[in-house]
């Protein structure tokens, strides 16, 4: 049954693209300018996550984002969507979602059930910025 659901994110978030590619503009290295704050610092989770990185967000874009994922040398390497499974069930479109600079060059959608921050189930969309970053972001 959810299967469906996170390519449908995937789709939504893809379509919104080249309408947002300069709506946000984020460092490459770690610690991003205000209003982006540090994950582990506003809800209980560890500093790295496997998988997404040293996570930043903006409290106010939750809970979409997008999540900024930086690898241990501090270098963005993932921007991550959450987009809850509840609002896309229910028609949320989440439209013009900021991208920021960089390039994308691949793209993951899963199903995640919660976890501190983003409690709901939710899918995460992971765009990635250059060939390495899923491995750099691995462990």
């Amino acid at each position: 049954m959810f299967r469906s659901f996170p390519v449908l994110a995937a789709s939504i978030l893809l379509g919104a693209l080249p309408l947002s590619a300069a709506a946000q503009t984020v460092t490459d290295t770690a610690r991003p300018a205000a209003p982006f704050q540090k994950v582990s610092e506003l809800v209980t989770l560890p500093d790295f996550l496997p998988g997404l990185g040293t996570l930043y967000v903006d409290p106010a874009s939750l809970p979409a984002g997008p999540f900024l994922g930086y690898d241990h040398d501090g270098k963005l390497s993932a921007k991550i969507y959450m987009t809850p499974i509840e609002d896309l069930e229910g028609g949320t479109a989440f439209n013009d979602l900021a991208v920021g600079n960089g390039t994308v060059t691949s793209v993951d959608v899963y199903y995640n059930a919660g976890h501190p921050g983003v409690e709901k189930p939710h899918a995460h969309v992971v765009l990635y910025h250059d060939a390495e970053a899923k491995a750099r972001l691995a462990e």
